[in-house]
């Protein structure tokens, strides 16, 4: 067990150590062996966090948006200072590779740097009344916000909800993975260096079980944002329902890749293992879904085996590594299934598919390329979440797309053509929240991100993101 890192709690303006429930060990996944404890909420914590946050809304929707710029600003660079030792912790909790690990700090850091200036621009607008007088339109905070978090960018994604939920002025509870308990810490011991007033932002760590309902059932907070499974956003939004309180959804995906005779194929091989393999796979705009016209697909598959067989799988402090583990055992597990499946209904295995036979420890598992995989392959169906590439063929355009376009999902889609009619054709028929055309790189914190249909609902990043956060006031004043 390390003992120079310790996640602590962060209750109306004070670090804690220790809560009421057991303390919960975080699992190093390139090992299997317990890198910290960390300390565990339950409800006494939780009331404590909701009087704080109640006390915080009295105050921070008053303070300027110039002056909750400042603040966000130096958000921005306390991160910057601690940037090494979050990428580090990052890289032990979910076992990325350190060297690709401050990349996501920066995209972090971004967040808070948008949003100081959103907060600079929240101008409300005015209307000459037609009875006379004026018609005032205000922006002003929903309320108490609650963000639940997914391990598998631990930076990126909380500071994606805390900095719209500040820059509108809503206090903010935050509720990160089991998995992530240090890296959220940081994110913590940022916010307060930089002079963010107790209880407008505090983090409850433990169990969803002993957090979540608690928060739900409170009619003070008003807004909640999760990074979750299809299924947990479907749960708390009915959970929603009974206090009517605003959802932002950023869900489950299935993101299907359509490459077109015409691309540059190599290219778009090299591009799509890239990024397919970016963080084992787990990633919720990772590529999961490649469909290639036939004419191009021997090709494409050949250059993706390459592309497999040369990266170097191994632990996550090694800077000669380039992919590491699944982060979760079970995470392993469901990949392992989601291959066997493919095989069995006629999937040919191109490379990979099994565990690397020189790690005996963690959770690894060879960067995996499957041809001529049937559409009605669990693969092709469910979200792998994994390194694992299931390559289909097609025959004419419109085939494509609607192999595309056949699952519940919508988060993102990816095409590669050289013509730039499919490519305007691709963009309007591709369902999805975001399409991305001879790229992969479509999160931005100037721009929207979020999905449609089972892949959730609202936005994060933007001029849209911080409308979640926002209600809308009219005033009509006449003369007295």
């Amino acid at each position: 067990m390390m003992t120079d890192m310790q996640p602590k709690l962060l209750i109306g303006g004070e670090f804690r150590t220790t809560g009421s429930a057991q303390p919960i060990p975080v699992v190093n996944p390139c090992n299997g062996e317990t890198l910290w404890e960390q300390p565990a909420c339950s409800e006494p914590e939780v009331v404590e966090a909701l009087a704080h946050a109640r006390e915080a809304m009295t105050t921070w929707p008053l303070v300027h948006g110039w002056e909750r710029a400042r603040i966000l600003r130096s958000i921005a660079n306390e991160m910057r200072v601690r940037t090494e030792k979050i990428a580090m912790a990052l890289s032990l909790e979910i076992g990325r590779p350190y060297s690709q690990s401050a990349g996501e700090v920066g995209a972090a850091i971004e967040q808070f740097e948008w949003y100081a200036g959103e907060a600079e621009r929240l101008f409300g607008d005015t209307i000459a009344s037609r009875q006379g007088g004026r018609l005032l339109i205000e922006a002003e905070p929903v309320g108490i916000a609650a963000a639940f978090t997914a391990w598998n960018f631990p930076v990126n994604l909380p500071c994606r909800k805390i900095a719209p939920a500040l820059a509108a002025g809503c206090p903010i509870i935050v509720r990160p993975s089991e998995q992530v308990p240090m890296t959220t810490t940081l994110i913590a011991e940022a916010c307060a260096a930089a002079g963010v007033p107790k209880g407008v932002v505090q983090l409850l760590l433990g169990h969803a079980t002993d957090i979540t309902p608690l928060i739900m059932a409170a009619n003070e907070v008003r807004k909640i944002s999760l990074t979750g499974s299809t299924r947990v956003g479907q749960m708390l939004m009915a959970d929603a329902a009974k206090t009517m309180k605003r959802c932002s959804m950023e869900l489950g995906g299935h993101s299907p890749v359509v490459v077109c005779a015409d691309a540059d194929v190599e290219a778009a091989a090299v591009q799509c293992a890239g990024f397919k393999f970016r963080n084992a796979g787990q990633v919720c705009i990772a590529p999961n879904r490649f469909y290639v016209e036939d004419g191009v697909a021997d090709r494409f598959i050949a250059t993706m085996k390459a592309e497999a067989e040369a990266l170097v799988v191994g632990d996550s402090q090694n800077p000669d590594v380039s992919m590491g583990p699944l982060t979760l055992a079970s995470g392993r597990e469901k990949v392992e299934r989601l291959i066997d499946d493919a095989v069995q209904r006629g999937a040919k295995l191109v490379t990979g598919g099994s565990r690397p036979s020189d790690r005996n420890a963690g959770f690894f598992l060879e960067p995996t390329v499957l041809a001529d995989v049937p559409g009605d392959a669990q693969i092709m169906i469910e979200e792998p979440f994994g390194p694992v590439a299931p390559i289909a063929r097609f025959n004419d355009f419109d085939e494509g797309i609607r192999q595309a376009n056949a699952t519940p999902y919508g988060l993102a889609a990816y095409a590669f053509t050289g013509s730039h009619a499919k490519a305007e054709a691709l963009s309007k028929r591709l369902h999805a929240g975001m399409v991305g055309v001879n790229t992969f790189m479509i999160a931005h914190a100037e721009a929207p991100f979020g999905g449609l249909d089972h892949s959730g609902m609202g936005r994060e990043g933007g001029r849209e993101a911080i409308k979640d956060y926002q209600n809308t006031k009219l005033s009509h004043i006449m003369a007295g």
